[in-house]
């Protein structure tokens, strides 16, 4: 009888228990709100990653009125380095980008949400009320502007401040340390740019976006402190993966005791590393803004409502690891001559930029060779039955680049000349076209073997059929337009 009485009371209270918990369940931002937000207050002077110092204190000095802005100090060279802070809530945020001073993909999308924050009126006003009522928010859009200026990693001191957290030699790094100690934030967002060679570990996928709770001891172990950011970019994760699903790596969570984060983290703010990696067809990294924006004002949300607690460890553990197995061009089975004997191996190629004054410019060389089976290419081709063949140098000079057309050079190139010469034109002078260019009194290098340029055809029967240059990749057969970023040698 008290069992049959009880039990309607035991099921209503049960069924507001669940009505409850539903009604406080954290409700994540929907991607259609985040991507309109975007779109709406991306801003429109900065086009491009390899800005400087200079064009970014107008767009900060254009958010005085709603950002309390402080010059914390300047860098080596004497240049400012700025806070903004915004909000008034009792949980403080702090994000710093471009430590290193060509990572810059996260600055943009920090100005991009400078213009969201001061918005009105617009549908999103009791977002912008919850976030300035329940957090602080503290932003240091460029550490390193001495190395954003010529869009280098590392200082004017040639220091790396990712790596002095605790000597502080660099007046940056003095800076950076004090702005967390004076602000004490309970959550810090370090914003950098990994390689594009990162990839989903054993997988073709780019890790587009690499994220990481540091650790703050060697034995990498969870306190409250870092388990509330795992939990937040668990929440984070199940974002990224409705915009780009598979492509979400988890960087290495190896101890570095001079690192800032690990350390910042071990200070008591929770922290939080977003590595911006590549995207195919996104070299200047607005895809990736764009995702970086998403992100973090989802992150922000997250904080301001408590909602990173609806998500677990278990969830950040379970996201996959960095790999780095990524190569510009894989060539398999190309047969190289040794002694009058061919072997057939596997090349792995990489590009990097080199910056001059002009813009940058690719170097390519041969990364590794032999069994590239684990490695995984944005191109591959299958070279077998084509054998290693070294170009030659056109004998007429050109006047200047100008007059060498793109189908003037594919011609030449069929023809087994690899470089052609210029009389006039400056070393290193910018150009697209698929040919080496030298001055009259330079000569190129070329090789298959680790760490050499990579300037040769691939031929049948001695005939080219495919030319590599500067790690470019050119059917001869079929010549598609590419964007090349060649120089003059």
């Amino acid at each position: 009888m008290k069992s049959a009485f009880l039990t309607p009371f035991l099921l209503f209270f049960l069924v507001l228990s669940f009505y409850t918990s539903a009604q406080v369940a954290y409700q994540k931002m929907p991607v259609e709100k985040l991507e309109a937000a975007y779109e709406k207050y991306k801003e429109p002077a900065i086009t491009h990653r390899r800005f400087k110092h200079a064009d970014l204190q107008p767009l900060i000095q254009k958010h005085g009125a709603d950002f309390k802005l402080e010059e914390l100090g300047k860098s080596v060279e004497g240049r400012s380095i700025t806070s903004m802070k915004w909000g008034q809530g009792a949980t403080k945020v702090m994000l710093w980008s471009q430590m290193h001073g060509n990572e810059s993909t996260a600055t943009m999308a920090l100005f991009d949400l400078f213009n969201f924050l001061e918005g009105k009126n617009d549908g999103y006003d009791e977002l912008r009320t919850l976030l300035k009522n329940q957090i602080s928010l503290k932003f240091i859009p460029m550490i390193n502007p001495d190395g954003a200026y010529a869009f280098k990693r590392r200082n004017a001191l040639d220091i790396d401040l990712n790596r002095d957290a605790i000597s502080q030699i660099s007046p940056e790094a003095v800076i950076l340390k004090k702005a967390r100690d004076d602000f004490e934030p309970e959550f810090g967002f370090n914003l950098h740019d990994q390689q594009i060679y990162y990839n989903v570990v054993n997988t073709p996928k780019q890790a587009t976006i690499s994220l990481l709770a540091p650790a703050y001891n060697y034995e990498t172990e969870i306190n409250e402190v870092r388990g509330r950011a795992m939990q937040t970019i668990a929440g984070m994760n199940e974002l990224l993966q409705e915009l780009i699903p598979g492509q979400v790596g988890k960087y290495d969570d190896a101890f570095e005791p001079r690192a800032f984060g690990d350390n910042i983290q071990k200070w008591g703010t929770s922290t939080i590393l977003i590595e911006s990696g590549g995207y195919q067809g996104d070299p200047e990294k607005q895809y990736i803004r764009k995702i970086n924006f998403m992100i973090i004002l989802n992150a922000l949300h997250q904080i301001a409502t408590r909602g990173y607690e609806q998500y677990t460890t278990e969830q950040y553990f379970a996201i996959p690891d960095n790999g780095f197995q990524l190569m510009d061009l894989i060539i398999n089975e190309m047969q190289v001559n040794v002694k009058g004997e061919w072997y057939p191996l596997d090349i792995a190629i990489r590009r990097r930029e080199t910056e001059n004054a002009a813009g940058y410019f690719m170097s390519a060389s041969v990364e590794d060779l032999g069994d590239m089976q684990i490695f995984f290419g944005f191109e591959t081709l299958d070279a077998t039955g084509l054998q290693y063949l070294e170009g030659k140098v056109y004998s007429t000079a050109f006047e200047s680049v100008k007059d060498i057309s793109e189908e003037k050079a594919i011609e030449l190139l069929r023809q087994g000349f690899m470089a052609v010469k210029v009389k006039n034109g400056e070393a290193r002078q910018m150009h697209s076209l698929p040919i080496l260019v030298l001055k009259t009194t330079e000569k190129y290098s070329s090789g298959w073997m680790t760490g050499s340029a990579t300037n040769f055809f691939l031929a049948k029967e001695g005939k080219p059929r495919y030319a590599i240059v500067n790690g470019y990749l050119i059917d001869l057969e079929n010549p598609k337009k590419q964007e090349i970023r060649n120089r003059v040698f």
